[in-house]
């Protein structure tokens, strides 16, 4: 533990944010990671609790009180090989992931739990400053190859993971960049993008092939509307069974939710990603956006992370206003810990997108979308709705239409694409995700030989987190299978 009488003593610190009439201005990170005095009194209100409910409450098991001690000591080094011994990527967590850690944190029970989220951000930055993130190249070769499709957070911790085994791993990626929804889903101002492109260089160094704008699969006519494929080339599962020993699938889950009312097909009515994905790539350089929200009354459907992004963009364009609706009714302000504590709470969260300006509705249904006369969408009708046990009801009389310019659905994801998973032959779950167990002999295997699958691909939408901790533990299963043992940790 930190300091013994620490969490009497200090108060929780939170970063410090860039001010909205400043980073509204770019597309740049604007939040200051936590100096080392600052992260060593945070980590000083670690507490001695006994069970740390924390390391339970990340889903890949990171070892909070041992790094939040070493913190306080000033053993940044130690810090970061602990970081690393559970999470390949500390620096994605340490920026976008929502601290379910934090939300179990013993402490939080009657205060502000530790800030374990930037104690996180802070180490890895550190580390990476000082140069101690160095590849760790297997010094044997097993002479194996794997082939892992999608290169998001999944796809990139199995591959490490596996070259650092000594197997020969290659990428296969269809879009134009590596990172998957990393590098397209989430804007610049959460997650910039040079912070992929040096993990990216360090599974380079490490043995780790990547090959971009290649689609796996049977034809790229597979690739349902709505998703973005770069692919210039077709690799089909059978090349990749003949080539490879195993293949693991990662492509995520992409397929978008859908909001089948009448004028869904006018102008100004998009998918979150096709908004989203056409400003990263903007912001790296290769032309305009084609979507612009500014000086226009943008509505965004769904009260999500992919809706904030959606929120935080379109004040970056100057979009004259932004309305979020939800389909669920507003939270509570504060969650009921006795009933919630350790796990994940319900209760209102306001992103920092929000705070850059946005009007949030909640219990309301859009009807229609009004057009113009010209095809294009001027206005969208509502209504407001009653949720008793479980069940929702419109509420007679309640009726409303809103302007909008444009219209962005930011409903969550549905399915992976599933003329992919059906050129492998891959049986699929209830949702049409990949089916393969998580536990018991023979996990993360599909029902095709050697095919393996982790991630949101198996799991359907989830937080990077929890892709991260999938692709650890595939990778080891895989190796398993490879070689009839391994070392991999779980």
């Amino acid at each position: 533990m930190g300091k013994p009488t620490g969490f009497m003593e200090f108060e929780r610190l939170s970063e410090a944010y860039q001010p909205v009439e400043a980073r509204l201005k770019h597309y740049k990170e604007f939040v200051a990671r936590l100096d080392d005095k600052d992260a060593a009194t945070q980590g000083a209100r670690c507490m001695d609790c006994g069970i740390p409910f924390c390391n339970n409450g990340c889903p890949v098991n990171n070892i909070i009180p041992d790094w939040n001690d070493l913190v306080y000591r000033n053993k940044w080094e130690e810090a970061i090989a602990v970081l690393h011994s559970t999470n390949n990527f500390p620096e994605f967590t340490g920026r976008i992931c929502p601290a379910p850690c934090e939300a179990a944190c013993t402490l939080g029970i009657n205060n502000d739990p530790v800030g374990i989220k930037s104690i996180e951000h802070a180490i890895i930055d550190k580390a990476w400053e000082n140069g101690w993130v160095k590849p760790l190249a297997a010094a044997v070769k097993t002479g194996k190859k794997v082939a892992v499709v999608g290169s998001g957070p999944a796809g990139l911790a199995a591959a490490q993971q596996l070259a650092r085994a000594g197997h020969a791993v290659t990428v296969f990626e269809k879009n134009d960049r590596v990172g998957g929804l990393l590098r397209y889903g989430i804007p610049d101002f959460k997650l910039e993008k040079s912070t992929i492109d040096r993990r990216v260089a360090q599974l380079e160094a490490e043995g780790v092939t990547f090959k971009t704008k290649v689609y796996v699969g049977k034809d790229t006519s597979e690739v349902p509307a709505g998703i973005v494929n770069d692919a210039a080339e077709v690799v089909t599962p059978a090349q990749l069974a003949k080539d490879f020993d195993a293949v693991l699938l990662a492509g995520g889950s992409e397929v978008p939710r859908d909001l089948p009312v009448p004028g869904r097909e006018l102008k100004g009515v998009h998918f979150a990603l096709e908004f989203l994905i056409p400003q990263n790539k903007e912001v790296a350089g290769d032309g305009a956006n084609p979507i612009s929200a500014k000086g226009k009354h943008v509505v965004v459907i769904g009260g999500g992370d992919t809706g904030s992004d959606c929120v935080g963009t379109s004040n970056r364009h100057g979009a004259l206003s932004v309305t979020q609706f939800e389909l669920m009714p507003q939270p509570p302000q504060q969650e009921n810990k006795a009933l919630t504590w350790p796990y994940w709470p319900i209760k209102l969260r306001t992103s920092s997108s929000h705070e850059e300006g946005c009007s949030r509705d909640f219990a309301v249904a859009t009807k229609e979308f009004v057009s113009d006369g010209n095809g294009n969408v001027k206005a969208l009708k509502a209504v407001r709705l009653e949720w008793k046990d479980g069940k929702m009801s419109e509420v007679p009389g309640s009726e409303f239409e809103l302007k909008a310019d444009l219209v962005l659905f930011a409903m969550g994801f549905t399915n992976p694409v599933a003329g992919m998973l059906d050129a492998f032959g891959v049986q699929k779950d209830a949702r049409g995700n990949a089916q393969a167990s998580t536990d018991g002999v023979g996990c993360y295997a599909t029902n095709v030989a050697k095919v393996f699958a982790a991630g949101d691909v198996r799991r359907g939408q989830s937080l990077v987190v929890w892709a991260i901790r999938e692709g650890r533990q595939a990778a080891r299963e895989v190796d398993q299978f490879l070689m009839g043992s391994t070392t991999l940790p779980r």
